[in-house]
Formats: structure tokens, sequence, C-alpha cells
């Protein structure tokens, strides 16, 4: 089963395309990489796989709820200055539009995914503390937390 699949898109910001005749799916198992020059369309691209941007032309199908994705995004100032702990900074990754507090489950997902990336021991330092390293491996904890397909 697809999910998602692209067909015949187009992508760009207002009139100005960036990308055009984009079509692939993703199936579960696949992975997915992103790879290109600069400026050549991958930000934009993953922009809309996470519907922030709509595309141009095309139509792009999703068989995949927002709370199912993942996403690291690159690193800003503002994230690096962040003034909370590593644990509630990767616990934050398991929370929904609809959910508003944490299960013994998504406790257990965290650790196992501060754990995986050697970050346990960490857990209740401040994140504007570590190194950059640091900060991009709790980052990643957190889009793993988030991951539920993708």
């Amino acid at each position: 089963m697809n999910l998602i699949s692209c067909e015949n898109v187009a992508l760009g910001y207002g009139s100005k395309i960036v990308v055009e005749n984009l079509s692939f799916a993703v199936n579960a198992g696949d992975y997915l990489c992103v790879v290109g020059e600069n400026g050549a369309g991958k930000s934009t691209l993953i922009k809309t796989l996470l519907k922030l941007l709509k595309p141009l032309r095309g139509e792009i199908k999703f068989n995949v709820t927002a709370g199912e994705v993942g996403y690291l995004s690159q690193q800003t100032q503002i994230q690096s200055d962040f003034p909370a702990s590593v644990e509630e900074i990767v616990l934050s990754g398991r929370l929904t539009p609809k959910k508003f507090f944490y299960t013994s489950e998504d406790k257990k997902i965290s650790a196992h995914n501060m754990e995986l990336l050697k970050i346990l021991p960490m857990a209740k330092k401040c994140f504007r503390e570590l190194s950059g390293g640091q900060q991009q491996r709790v980052l990643l904890a957190r889009a793993l937390c988030a991951a539920k397909k993708i």
C-alpha cells in the first residue's frame, strides 16, 4: 500500500516552479532519500510532503496522518537555545494535536530512542547546554518518537 504517492506534481512558490513532472510512491518499508544540489527543490519537496506548502500542479495522496510522520528539520539558533531538558524535547515527539498527556508507552518509546542514540545519560540535561552534535541527536530521537509510519 502506498503511504504517499505523487503524480505529475509541480512544486514551487507563487508562480515560480522549482520542480515539475515529479511522480513517485512511498510504500511501507521503503526508504526515501532526497538528494540534490542547492536550489534543486529538496526542502520545497519536504515542505510540500509535510503539507506546509501546496503543490502547484498534480496530486499528492497520503495514507498517513500528521501524527504518523517524523521529521528532522535543519536546526536554527532558536532551537539550539530552547530551555527544556533532553527528556522533555524527545518526549514531545509523542504529542499530537489531540493528545496533551504522556502515557507510560510514550515514555518507554522515548527512553528507547534516547538509548538508541546514546543520549539517555543526558536525559535531565538542559538542551541548550549540549554540543551541536548532541542537540542534533536529541532532535533525531524526537523525530523517531513521532515516526509511527514515516
